[in-house]
């Protein structure tokens, strides 16, 4: 039971920020050919929402 939760924790570790950052990719390589589209706009805000970019974090202490 706890293997297969590893297991499971392991994949959507590593699947996440693959497919955020295949997303974010195709998303700018689309934006370069044919400019912006729907698409393109579709691409990156699931990019985002999948994980935002590091940019946009807020800083609590400094």
């Amino acid at each position: 039971m706890i293997q297969k939760r590893i297991a499971q924790w392991a994949v959507m570790a590593v699947a996440v920020p693959l497919a955020a950052a295949g997303a974010r990719r195709l998303s700018h390589t689309l934006e370069a050919r044919r400019g912006p589209t729907g698409v393109s706009r579709l691409l990156s805000k699931g990019a985002d929402v999948l994980r935002p970019q590091q940019a946009k974090r807020r800083r609590r202490f400094f």
